[in-house]
């Protein structure tokens, strides 16, 4: 049990005197009371009340405090005043004490048994300032905010205060912690999109890469589709079962649809749909049986009646998404060949219940519009020819009794792309609509273009299996040695002179006039020259023929009349410039495919060409962004203009080219981009 309190009334009295003289202002006046107490150290400064059990040794209660305690004044700026006086006479022992907090509460007073244990306990009250009290100790009231001039304070020797001291007389007060600043509230969380609504696509196309490929239609369909599929959305792919298609390619072939009969003339035709998988594309094969043979033909196009057998397949492929209870959410057609598939759903199918798809055209060339007579009207059970042959639907501007398809398909459809914002406005406002420009300037409102992309799981230099050593950003120097491969396969000579390469079909709309003007130029200039293509104009093929046996004992030049897909890896890999001179380019691969593989192209600034490649010395664009070298006019000096500016910038400024390439490879033409533009679309024309 503890001790009581000891000592004789004018002991206590004198305590009293002292702890009133520690209440009065510090200063001069302070000065005083030192005579009177021993030097202490600077208090503990933690804000954090202090623990009533840190000490040990055996403490007691005083049963009635003398007098109620009150703030303690503040301390002087000089060290001495800062320091705390304590009475160390024997009855000073006695004196309660009281831990000191930001908010004056008092605790409850204790006083210290031995003179001794002052020490002691100062220093297991400092340990104790840095913790919380336990749940026995009485309850505090909320730390109040510190006002600045009590960070100064020193302690006092007020008997109902607890005395502190540290060991360190000379050591000034250190500042009391501030208080915290209020942490920042958290800024809301950024904007989300909503989850898109997984779509239902159908695309019903002439033409699929890997098994169906003409042009760059087959590559369009084949990536767009494997994009969409990729973003969530269910895809399959309608077209024609050619006698001629790569049956190696299609995994798991197989019937769907046995009695499928589709309306013609006065009757219908049996027709059998197929599915298999193209490449993990979901795909149906549509066959006709019948005596004209539409598609059991030696190749996809080249016929007379090629009209009639599009429109039948047009007919059929909505018969079977009918017949089979498919609703798609969009229906996406291509080119003239499928243009009368919106005309049938609205003209035929919506009336029967197919109310809910909507449909997208693409167009990929304006040169080509199935422009016919009128028995396709009688063929397909439209009729009506005074209908349709009006202006405002499907009659051509050029030939007043002649029906227009893909007029047809742009009046019909709830939206019309084409491959390059540039084309889209060089075919409304610049004459190269063929004849359709009033019909777009018409329904411009749902008319737009999406540059197309390419399939880097094909067109990839990094994991190319066609070419002999894969190379990318970070090992650009490998590609001289396809370069090496390219040469030794085409019996070039072996010498540090550039390679200029021309890849395509042999048609007048690829600037065939400059093409043949470039092999010269090319080989004035001290480089070689590589051509692989071909044309369905036998004339062409005659023409590019005779240019070859001129050539062919040049060791800086080869002409490769046919076309090869291994070859043409290897040329993209292995040259170092690509030629692309068109009169128009819809949009154009073989640029965009150059430019995967650091070969740098030269293309004139029409169509696609002029939205994907950037001049190296004229364009506005920023250095890093520039990938190739542009020419405007349709002539030979451009064309030299240009071609002379690569030649000379590989023979005299190496470094400069090699940045050229870099750019060129790091060009983002994937289809990643043009794939949610056409999500875009897609959702615009369902919400309208």
């Amino acid at each position: 049990m503890a001790k009581k309190p000891t000592g004789s009334k004018e002991k206590q009295t004198a305590r009293l005197a002292v702890a009133d003289e520690t209440r009065k202002p510090t200063g001069d006046a302070g000065k005083e009371t030192t005579e009177a107490t021993a030097s202490s150290s600077a208090a503990p400064t933690s804000q954090e009340p202090i623990d009533d059990t840190a000490s040990q040794k055996p403490v007691r209660k005083v049963s009635k405090a003398p007098k109620k305690a009150v703030a303690r004044k503040r301390s002087t700026s000089t060290k001495q005043d800062s320091q705390a006086t304590l009475s160390l006479d024997s009855n000073a022992t006695n004196s309660p004490e009281t831990p000191e907090s930001s908010s004056d509460v008092r605790q409850p007073l204790q006083t210290i048994s031995k003179e001794s244990d002052i020490f002691d306990v100062s220093q297991e009250m400092s340990e104790a300032s840095s913790r919380t009290l336990e749940p026995s100790d009485p309850p505090q009231a909320a730390e109040q905010p510190m006002e600045p001039s009590q960070a100064n304070r020193s302690p006092a020797t007020e008997p109902e205060e607890h005395q502190t001291q540290s060991q360190d007389n000379e050591r000034p007060l250190e500042p009391q912690s501030r208080e915290p600043e209020p942490e920042p509230e958290p800024a809301p969380p950024a904007y989300q999109e909503p989850p898109r609504p997984s779509l239902f696509i159908v695309h019903i196309t002439p033409e699929l890469a890997g098994v169906a490929k003409v042009g760059g239609l087959a590559d369009v369909v084949f990536g767009l589709s494997r994009e969409l599929a990729i973003r969530g959305n269910h895809v399959e792919i309608i077209l024609p079962k050619y006698a001629s298609m790569r049956y190696d390619q299609i995994h798991d072939l197989h019937e769907v649809y046995k009695d499928l009969w589709v309306p013609w003339y006065d009757a219908a035709i049996h027709c059998t749909v197929y599915f298999g998988f193209v490449h993990e594309r979901k795909c149906f094969f549509i066959e006709p049986h019948s005596q004209d043979d539409f598609f059991n033909r030696p190749s996809i196009y080249g016929f007379q009646d090629d009209i009639l057998r599009y429109a039948f397949f047009s007919r059929a492929a909505m018969e079977f998404l009918w017949k089979s209870g498919k609703h798609p959410d969009i229906i996406h057609c291509h080119d003239w060949q499928t243009s009368l598939v919106p005309v049938f759903l609205y003209e035929f199918y919506q009336p029967m219940g197919m109310t809910h798809p909507r449909v997208c055209l693409t167009i990929h060339n304006f040169a080509h519009q199935g422009v016919t007579g009128k028995e396709v009207l009688t063929a397909t059970g439209l009729h009506r020819p005074e209908h349709f042959l009006d202006q405002v639907r499907m009659g051509d501007k050029r030939y007043r009794q002649a029906l227009n398809l893909l007029k047809g398909g742009i009046v019909y459809s709830n939206f019309v792309t084409t491959v390059s914002p540039r084309y889209a406005y060089e075919t409304k406002d610049q004459g190269q609509g063929f004849g359709l420009e009033p019909t777009l300037h018409t329904h411009h409102i749902k008319y737009g273009g999406v540059i197309n992309g390419i399939d880097y799981d094909v067109w990839n230099p990094e994991i190319d299996r066609h070419i002999p050593v894969q190379y990318g950003l970070d090992s650009i120097e490998r590609k001289y040695d396809n370069k090496r491969a390219l040469r030794h396969r085409l019996m070039l000579a072996e010498n540090e002179k550039a390679i200029v390469a021309f890849i395509g079909r042999l048609d007048p709309q690829k600037g065939l006039d400059l093409v043949r003007h470039a092999i010269f130029n090319t080989l004035e200039r001290g480089a070689q020259f590589v051509l692989l293509g071909s044309s369905p104009d036998a004339r062409i093929n005659a023409d590019f023929w005779g240019l070859k046996q001129m050539l062919n004992d040049s060791p800086d030049c080869h002409l490769e009349i046919g076309f090869d897909e291994e070859l043409s890896h290897l040329i993209y890999a292995g040259a170092d410039m690509m030629l692309v001179p068109s009169r128009f380019e819809p949009c154009g691969l073989t640029q965009l495919i150059a430019l995967r593989y650091g070969t740098i192209p030269v293309v004139r600034a029409v169509g696609g060409l002029a939205d994907t490649v950037f001049d190296k010395d004229h364009s506005a664009r920023p250095l890093h962004e520039r990938n190739g070298y542009v020419f405007k006019d349709y002539d030979n000096a451009g064309l030299e203009s240009a071609l002379g500016r690569a030649i000379a910038c590989y023979n005299d400024f190496p470094n400069h080219f090699r940045d050229l390439m870099l750019n060129a490879m790091r060009s983002d033409y994937s289809w990643n981009i043009p794939g949610q533009d056409y999500l875009n679309i897609y959702d615009y024309i369902r919400d309208a």
